[in-house]
């Protein structure tokens, strides 16, 4: 009775997320790292409320989530083999890839590079499947302030926002590895990868990167 319950709580709260991105809102959603905010990614008056929301300046790019390895040929030209992507994805992992042309010219127009995220928590993939194209993903914090793993961390955000779920907090709220983020790195050149933020999965995601597929670092 009570999953079933939270499970009809589950889509209720997908329909309202969705609902709200369709409408050009931006939704706080619980990621396998950190909260995150999430708007359309081919929505181009969204990403520029979410540059607003964050206080950031406009050179600093914003990733795409997806729901599943195979969306990621879509908007992005991938030159490593299909098993690495699933090796690391989903997970706390960002991938930086080249663009494809598929992805919205609005959305970090200063680069020819996308990072791309598949959070390894199912309300987040549920919300990306159920949506039209990639989101645009952020942090749910103002730049250079620390990372959030609790919705009432960042309640001076909550008026900018159409939805705010709560997942509870995420990971251990006392741990500072916990608001490292994702590891971010780019894979964009072919037989090299450049770790671009360490994160909270470096080496694990190094080893696999060396030992499985004899990639090579470069330093950032």
């Amino acid at each position: 009775e009570c999953s079933e319950r939270r499970w009809r709580g589950w889509r209720e709260a997908v329909a309202a997320a969705v609902g709200a991105l369709q409408e050009g809102g931006l939704v706080a959603v619980p990621t396998d790292t950190v909260y995150g905010v999430a708007c359309l990614a081919q929505d181009s008056r969204a990403v520029r409320s979410i540059y607003s929301l964050k206080g950031r300046n406009g050179t600093k790019p914003l990733a795409i989530c997806l729901g599943d390895v195979e969306n990621i040929y879509r908007y992005c030209h991938v030159n490593v083999p299909d098993e690495l992507l699933q090796d690391l994805l989903p997970g706390p992992v960002t991938l930086v890839l080249k663009r494809s042309e598929e992805l919205n010219k609005d959305l970090n127009p200063f680069t020819s590079l996308v990072g791309v995220r598949i959070p390894n928590h199912p309300f987040i993939r549920e919300l990306a499947r159920a949506c039209p194209g990639p989101l645009a993903l952020t942090s749910a914090n103002v730049s250079s302030q620390a990372s959030t793993l609790t919705v009432s961390e960042f309640q001076d955000l909550w008026p900018q926002l159409s939805l705010v779920v709560d997942g509870g907090p995420i990971g251990d709220v006392q741990s500072p590895e916990c608001r490292l983020g994702s590891t971010v790195v780019d894979l964009s050149v072919s037989g090299k990868f450049t770790i671009i933020r360490p994160g909270c999965a470096l080496t694990s995601t190094v080893d696999i990167l060396r030992q499985k597929y004899g990639l090579i670092p470069e330093s950032s």
